[in-house]
């Protein structure tokens, strides 16, 4: 195996990596304001990925895609909230419960109406850049590129905005931001709105690259919630970073092993590190994670 397989092999999990740590980022947004693990966050970034695939069928347009497909994913998170969530909220057990439900009924519901078989988004960016000797696709360097905005803004609106000290005030106490005059009810529904646009539009950017079905959400989910846990729960920071190294670990090992045992390999490996350090990496360091 030479050196340029490697070095694409792990641009590859990079590129991987940032999709992941979009995904999670909205996990760990919810976790962090609702204390609620949302089980069917993995079936709105499966959920985005169809829906990428339905409007590029009538607008063959993959950037109408990229706006409208998240959108409507946000809209059946509100839906989500407002209905299931919102009559349990505080009861952790059952909001696990509930989630887990919710990501069989949209898995179903997608199977029902859009069919089991295998779709792929055809790649809207053709081409491939020079990189260390190596031709690699330029709309995997887009897909880095988005995720890597789209965080950014992520964190300016949590850290620049009056909505963001909103989220940050409800966080710490609701009771106190209820006193305040800050509308938590809403904070809780714009916060789950976020995160379902984050899962869906990391399925949309993932839609070229791996194959959309139904069940797809069900292949992220573990990798989600190891992600959450070791980067330490509620830790926005340490999710990103987590879900950055566990790609590119992917890509090192899937280039000396085949793709089944490299994905068992850095599972394995990831929960060694949460044996370690069950308390999470990040967690550990800080208390304030959003």
């Amino acid at each position: 195996m030479n050196l340029q397989t490697l070095i694409f092999q792990l641009l590859n999990g990079l590129v991987w990596g940032l999709i992941l740590a979009l995904i999670t980022l909205g996990l760990t947004l919810i976790f962090g304001v609702l204390s609620i693990i949302n089980i069917a966050h993995a079936a709105l970034y499966m959920l985005g990925a169809v829906l990428a695939w339905e409007v590029i069928q009538y607008t063959s347009s993959f950037w109408a895609a990229m706006v409208i497909a998240p959108l409507l994913v946000g809209l059946v998170s509100v839906a989500i909230e407002r209905v299931v969530l919102r009559p349990i909220s505080g009861n952790f057990v059952l909001s696990i419960l509930a989630t887990l439900g919710m990501l069989f009924i949209i898995q179903d519901t997608v199977l029902a109406t859009f069919g089991g078989g295998l779709q792929r988004i055809a790649n809207p960016i053709r081409g491939t850049m020079s990189i260390f000797g190596l031709h690699y696709p330029y709309y995997r360097l887009f897909v880095a590129g988005v995720s890597i905005s789209t965080m950014l803004v992520v964190w300016v609106f949590l850290n620049r905005t009056k909505y963001g000290l909103w989220i940050r005030a409800v966080k710490q106490d609701p009771q106190i931001a209820t006193a305040m005059g800050i509308p938590v009810s809403i904070v809780y529904m714009s916060t789950v709105a976020l995160g379902g646009i984050l899962a869906g539009l990391s399925g949309v950017l993932a839609g070229p690259i791996v194959a959309i079905e139904y069940q797809m959400g069900l292949k992220i989910l573990a990798y989600s919630f190891i992600i959450v846990v070791v980067g330490g729960f509620g830790s926005i920071m340490g999710s990103i970073v987590v879900a950055i190294v566990i790609g590119c670990l992917d890509g090192v090992f899937t280039t000396y092993f085949p793709a089944s045992e490299a994905r068992i390999m850095t599972l394995v490996l990831v929960s060694l590190i949460l044996l370690l350090r069950p308390e999470g990496i990040f967690r550990a360091r800080r208390e304030t994670v959003i």
